[in-house]
C-alpha cells in the first residue's frame, strides 16, 4: 500500500557523507526539499550543493545527533525553512573497530549515543510534529548485524540491536493508537561508504566491508521505496538476508564461523595508518561523497530489493537465500571437520 504524503519535506541525519549522502541525492531527484542534519560542514556543504543541482531544494544543519535538544532545534528549524516534515530518515552511525578487550567505556557510550539514541532522538522529533498532523513516515537504517553481531564492532553491533529493538516496541505502540504515521525499517548489507575511512580503528590493518558489498545507491532506493509503502521491514541483499535467517537456524555454529573469519574479512592487506584520524568525538573537516574505496568490488543491485519494490514473490527468493545459506555451512564444516 502506497503512503500519501501531505508535502515534499524530508529529513536525512548522517547525510554529509555514504548513505545519507547518497539518499539525499535519490529524493532530491525527486524533486523533494531535503534537511540535511550531520556535524561536518564539508560534507554537508557538499550534499546541499548536490541537492540543488538535482532539483530539489537542500538545508544543511550542523548538529550531534547524541543531543536531543540539537536534534530537535534541527527538527524546528527545517519546518520553519522547509515547511512540514513528511519523511525523517535516521541514518546517523559511527563505530569503533576494535576487539572488546581493548574498548573503552567512553567508547561504547560514544557509539551508543550516537548509532542508537540517534535514532531515538530523530524519532522523537519526527513524531513530535508528524503527531499533529497524524501523517507520515520515519525510517530507521537497521543493519543485518542488528541481528547477528560480529568481532571487532561490538559496539555497534549492540546500538544496531537496540535499534531493532526500539522498532519494534514503538510500532505496536502506534499500531495501538491507530496511528496513520508509518514506521519501517531498513536492514542493509555491506556498504562501500566512506565509515571505514572514517571510524576509530586499533586493528592493524585498513577496515573494510565483510562480506558483499553494495553501493549505497542501492540503499537509498530502499530507503526511498521504504519511506512510500508500508512495508514494516525492507531488506537489502542476499547477505542481509542470509545472516539474519542463519543467525536463526544456526546461531552457535556463526559463532565458529565468525571466529575463523570475521577478523581478516574486514581488514584489507594494507596497513593502517598510526593515529589516522577518525570521527569519534569530532567530524573531520572534508568532503568525501558518499563512496568509500571499493567501488571495484561493490555491485549497484540488488535481487532481493527489486523483488520487493516489484511485488514479486519475496518467500521464493527467502527460499533461494535459505537453500544457499545451508549450502554454505554444510561446506564450510564438511571444510572443518
Amino acid at each position: 500500500m502506497s503512503i500519501i504524503h501531505l508535502s515534499n519535506v524530508v529529513v536525512i541525519t548522517g547525510a554529509s557523507g555514504g548513505v545519507g549522502r547518497a539518499t539525499a541525492r535519490e529524493y532530491a531527484r525527486k524533486g523533494y526539499k531535503v534537511g540535511l542534519i550531520a556535524r561536518g560542514k564539508e560534507g554537508l556543504e557538499g550534499a546541499r550543493k548536490d541537492v540543488d543541482a538535482l532539483g530539489g531544494k537542500g538545508l544543511a544543519i550542523q548538529a550531534d545527533l547524541a543531543d536531543f535538544e540539537q536534534v530537535d532545534a534541527a527538527a524546528q528549524k527545517i519546518e520553519e525553512e522547509l515547511g512540514p516534515i513528511s519523511i525523517w530518515i535516521n541514518n546517523a552511525m559511527n563505530s569503533v573497530f576494535s576487539p572488546v578487550k581493548e574498548m573503552k567505556a567512553e567508547e561504547y557510550k560514544r557509539v551508543t549515543d550516537v548509532t542508537y539514541l540517534g535514532q531515538v532522538y530523530g524519532t522523537m522529533a519526527a513524531y513530535k510534529r508528524m503527531q499533529k498532523r497524524n501523517s507520515g513516515s520515519i525510517i530507521l537504517v537497521g543493519s543485518a548485524l542488528s541481528y547477528r553481531g560480529i568481532p571487532l564492532q561490538s559496539a555497534y553491533c549492540a546500538s544496531k540491536h537496540a535499534i531493532q529493538g526500539f522498532f519494534d516496541s514503538f510500532r505496536t505502540e502506534l499500531i495501538h493508537d491507530h496511528s496513520n504515521i508509518n514506521l519501517s525499517m531498513v536492514h542493509l548489507p555491506a556498504m562501500n561508504t566512506t565509515q571505514f575511512g572514517w571510524v576509530k580503528s586499533r586493528l592493524p590493518k585498513k577496515g573494510k566491508p565483510m562480506g558483499k558489498i553494495y553501493q549505497p545507491e542501492v540503499a537509498a532506493r530502499a530507503i526511498y521505496y521504504a519511506s512510500h509503502h508500508k512495508r514494516r521491514t525492507v531488506y537489502v541483499g542476499s547477505a542481509t538476508a542470509q545472516t539474519i535467517i542463519g543467525n536463526k537456524l544456526f546461531p552457535g555454529l556463526l559463532d565458529h564461523l565468525l571466529a575463523k573469519t570475521g577478523y581478516s574479512g574486514q581488514q584489507t592487506e594494507n596497513a593502517e595508518e598510526p593515529g589516522r584520524a577518525h570521527n569519534l568525538w569530532n567530524p573531520i573537516p572534508e568532503d568525501r561523497g558518499s563512496h568509500g574505496t571499493f567501488d571495484h568490488q561493490a555491485v549497484d543491485h540488488s535481487l532481493e530489493l527489486e523483488a520487493t519494490t516489484t511485488h514479486k514473490n519475496t518467500t521464493a527468493v527467502l527460499a533461494v537465500v535459505t537453500a544457499a545459506l545451508s549450502a554454505g555451512l554444510i561446506h564450510w564444516l564438511r571444510k572443518k571437520s
